[in-house]
């Protein structure tokens, strides 16, 4: 296949979930916009390894705000573009077994709260009523953000694809990035398989693969794929509406977080300990056995639930749990828009709007101060305490 050279205003690596919500915004402000994916079609990467959940529920001021964004996105996605996304509207709860999670959640609830995020704490017995199936023995309570949700990754990467194309975008799947092309220090463009193209403009956005673009051009970007398993169940009648999460971590996990899905299923997965670095994709014959174990014992009813498939993806880690947005001081030109830490697929929406005015030079007082919390050149060394 021979491609011809073509000039664009903006190309972007990676056609998920930063790269196609990107590529809109763009295409919707009148920018000549390229995608280049090295799959076959849009949201083949992690996006499609994602189980869906979309919160604001976080520890830090950027991702809260980013999040509030991206879940007005959401909800009002169907009757702005009449694709139906699965959005469903039904919480996250953070639960509470321990004294030293009880502590912990209860003092960002104050937090989260002062950033204007719809959260209260909940004791054992409002949160039963909330949640009936839970499994009552030593629950202490836990938070309820009632406006966070979940949606269909697969369905919003068909819509984003096809509704930036609607505004001129262009897409070539299955062209791996090969280079970056520099002129005078400067970005100019890329090389794939079958050609080269130019822009002033390059983002990269190529998730867990955004280190071995950074490598290109002998940049060290601090975004390492973490391994993490799901498993979905067969579909039941709804019984329960938040996603529920235990932050409570064991010899084999971090955390554990499930869902009942706008069709029935649930989905299930949780961070395993210690992190499983690299591009392994295998599931693994551990997963299930202890995932399972750790969300009955959450809720008992799960039990008689057929498990249909597992699976497993890759999150693109930063050292500090939070996402790297910001202009390349090397290279003028390259923008990352990379390490969303397995939540690209909450957080894309807002970060493709945000990234859309960094472009266009619209950002307002609270872009800057987000943009300096989620800095290339920040201090990596704090810690986001929900990543």
């Amino acid at each position: 296949m021979t491609t011809m050279n073509k000039s664009y205003d903006v190309i972007i690596i990676g056609a998920g979930s930063v790269g196609l919500p990107t590529a809109y915004y763009l295409s919707l402000d009148g920018k000549h916009v390229l995608v280049i994916d090295m799959f076959s079609s849009p949201g083949q990467g992690s996006n499609k390894k994602a189980i869906g959940g979309i919160r604001a529920t976080h520890s830090d001021k950027a991702k809260i705000t980013l999040g509030n964004r991206s879940i007005e996105i959401y909800k009002n996605w169907l009757n702005e573009t009449g694709d139906q996304i699965e959005w469903t509207q039904g919480g996250y709860s953070f639960v509470a077994y321990h004294e030293k999670e009880s502590i912990s959640l209860q003092k960002l609830v104050k937090f989260q709260k002062n950033l204007g995020l719809n959260i209260d704490w909940l004791d054992s017995k409002e949160l039963l009523k909330l949640v009936p199936d839970l499994n009552s023995v030593n629950l202490l309570g836990g938070t309820f953000s009632p406006e966070d949700g979940s949606a269909s990754p697969l369905l919003m990467a068909a819509s984003l694809k096809k509704q930036s194309v609607k505004f001129g975008c262009e897409y070539h799947f299955s062209e791996p990035v090969t280079g970056l092309i520099i002129t005078g220090g400067q970005i100019k463009g890329v090389k794939t398989t079958y050609g080269e193209y130019y822009a002033p403009i390059v983002v990269n956005a190529a998730g867990a693969w955004a280190g071995k673009i950074g490598e290109m051009v002998e940049l060290k970007i601090p975004v390492h794929p973490d391994s993490h398993e799901a498993a979905i169940t067969e579909p039941v009648a709804h019984f329960f509406t938040p996603m529920i999460v235990d932050i409570h971590s064991d010899e084999f996990s971090e955390n554990c977080y499930f869902y009942q899905h706008y069709t029935g299923q649930i989905f299930f997965c949780y961070t395993p300990s210690p992190n499983i670095w690299g591009f392994d994709t295998d599931e693994t014959s551990q997963f299930l056995p202890w995932a399972a174990k750790r969300i009955i014992q959450l809720m008992p009813c799960l039990k008689n639930i057929r498990v249909r498939r597992t699976w497993r993806g890759l999150y693109p880690m930063t050292p500090d749990g939070s996402p790297i947005v910001g202009w390349s001081k090397e290279y003028p030109g390259l923008l990352h828009a990379i390490g969303m830490c397995g939540q690209g697929f909450m957080l894309g929406p807002s970060v493709g709007e945000l990234v859309s005015r960094m472009v266009n030079q619209k950002l307002t007082t609270l872009d800057n101060e987000i943009l300096d919390i989620l800095s290339p050149y920040r201090d990596f060394s704090g810690h986001e305490q929900l990543k």
